[in-house]
Parts: C-alpha cells; structure tokens; sequence
C-alpha cells in the first residue's frame, strides 16, 4: 500500500470536515484577543487620561477636548502641589505609615495564621471563631476611638497602623494556604532532624509561603498607602499627616476658596476654579506614581499568589 492512499483518507477527511469547524480555532483565537485588547484599553485609557487631563487646561477637559493628547499644556497643578511645605513631609509619613503598618500587619497575619493551622493547637477552632465574630458584629467608630483613646495612641503613629492591622480574611486566606501546603508528614520530618518550631517556621514554612508573603504586602502596601481616614479621626498635629489627608485637605482649601470669592470677580473664581481642576487630577497622579513603581518588582510574585486555592494538588 502506498504513501499516498494512506494519506488519502485524512485528506479526504479534511476536505470533508465542515468549514465552521475549521474555522473555529481561529475565530476562537480572534475573539479572545479582541476581548483583551478591548479589556487593556477600558482599564489603562482612564489612567492615561488622567494623566493628560493633570497637564491640559481644565476649561478644554471639559469641553471634552482632551482625548488622546494634552492640550493647553500646563503644569501648575504640579507646582502647586510640591510647593506646599507639607507635600514631602506628608509623603516621609506615608512612606513611614506605609511601611511600619505593612511589615506589623504581614507579621502578625503569618504568624497568626501559622499557628491557627497547626492541628494540635488547644483551642484553635474557638479562636478563628472569635475571629470571624469581628467579621459580621463591629462596635463602631465611637467605640474604636474610645479605645484608641483609652491605649494613649491618639495624635501618634500607632493609632493610624494598629487598630486595622490584622484582617480577618487576610487571616483565614494564610491559614488555609499553610494548612494545604505544610503536612503534618513535613513537620515531623523536620522535628526528627532536630529542628524546633521556630526553626521550621522561619527555615522551612516562611521560604514556602514566599507568593503568600508578597500577596500579603501587596494587598496592605495598598491599603496603608491610600488610607486616610484613621489619620483624619485619629491625629490632630498635622506635621504627623500622612500624604493622602494632605492632598484631600489641599484639594477642599482650593475649592472651599473658589467658592467663597466675590462673584464679580469673575477673573478670580475661574482661576481658582481652574486651578481647583488641576489639582484634582495631579493629585491622583502623584499618590498613584509610588504603587506603580512598586508593582512592577513585585508582579511575579503577586500574579502568583493572587491564585492562591485556585488549584489544588
């Protein structure tokens, strides 16, 4: 039997096969890029608007002028904003809150979780009922700043990264992870090599829960940098101020003052106004630069443990 009369059936099968289904991969393939490409634009066109929008003239950002590029490009918003005395100090609180509550935070949920998912912990499941009680009933705002009063945290750091360092499904997300993935087999091997439970922790848990760690700071870095309202109800020295509050508290002075001019001076109220615009978006663009400069280093890490309980062996 030849080559070619074995080929002959596949080639006849080929040519019988319906054209939708030959199709089918490629239109798949079309659609699904499609879909992408449409999903890329809805999510970075806003970002690159606001971007030129800092840099264009407010009254043609209105009109719906500015659409793909700057116009009228100006940046006095920019100047604004970093010639305000309270701009860098602001910005050394962020980063102060920033880092002292993501490193407290991350710390407590790991070795919180760690220990809520060793089996023969007393009591374990009487404390994550505890825990998740937190989730469902709240005292409120009066009662947290009763509390934070009663500490002696007021007008301080402490007050800011404290009373919401430990999230409760933050907790349960780390739990669960370590209890999939350090078998009770692991640590009696690591017991019968000598090791303690501080070292399997640190030697052995922590190197396997490096996507969960990441996911963890990423989620808190976020969190604690854009936080602002513990800071407003919390501190009333404002050199203590982080980033956030003080942009807010530009962008109401600003407003507050186009509104509280003399309407004859038309001149001066649309300037204030004008400059009202500007800051809005400027201000958005100087609290977000620090979370995208950040992101791209941690991009591998996070995409990973973003899955986390997505898949399980």
């Amino acid at each position: 039997m030849s080559m070619s009369s074995a080929l002959s059936p596949a080639k006849n099968s080929l040519r019988q096969e319906p054209f939708y289904r030959r199709m089918a991969d490629p239109l798949f393939g079309i659609v699904t890029y499609g879909l992408i490409a449409v999903a890329i634009i809805v999510i970075v066109y806003p970002l690159y608007f606001i971007v030129i929008a800092s840099i264009s003239d407010p009254n043609l950002v209105q009109q719906g002028k500015v659409v793909l590029f700057p116009r009228g490009v100006t940046f006095d918003g920019y100047a604004t904003i970093f010639g305000t005395s309270t701009i860098v100090r602001g910005f050394a609180n962020s980063v102060l809150y920033t880092v002292v509550g993501t490193t407290l935070s991350v710390t407590m949920i790991m070795t919180g979780a760690y220990a809520l998912s060793r089996k023969d912990m007393p009591g374990r499941n009487l404390f994550m009922i505890l825990f998740v009680i937190t989730m469902f009933f709240d005292g409120g705002m009066i009662a947290r700043y009763l509390v934070v009063k009663e500490l002696g945290m007021l007008n301080s750091m402490w007050a800011v990264v404290l009373p919401g360092a430990v999230g409760v499904w933050n907790l349960i997300i780390a739990r669960t992870f370590l209890e999939q993935n350090l078998s009770s087999e692991l640590r009696e091997a690591a017991q019968l090599d000598g090791a303690s439970d501080f070292r399997f922790f640190f030697g052995i848990a922590i190197p396997l829960s490096k996507p969960l760690i990441v996911l963890m700071v990423m989620i808190h870095l976020v969190a604690n940098w854009n936080a602002f309202f513990d800071a407003m109800i919390y501190l009333n020295d404002e050199s203590k101020y982080p980033l956030q509050l003080i942009l807010r508290n530009v962008l109401i002075q600003s407003q507050a003052s186009a509104s509280g001019m003399d309407m004859a001076s038309m001149d001066s109220t649309a300037a204030a106004q004008k400059m009202g615009e500007l800051l809005k978006y400027s201000m958005i663009v100087v609290s977000t630069i620090p979370l995208l400069i950040a992101f791209p280093f941690l991009q591998r890490h996070f995409i990973k443990g973003a899955t986390l309980g997505a898949l399980k062996s």
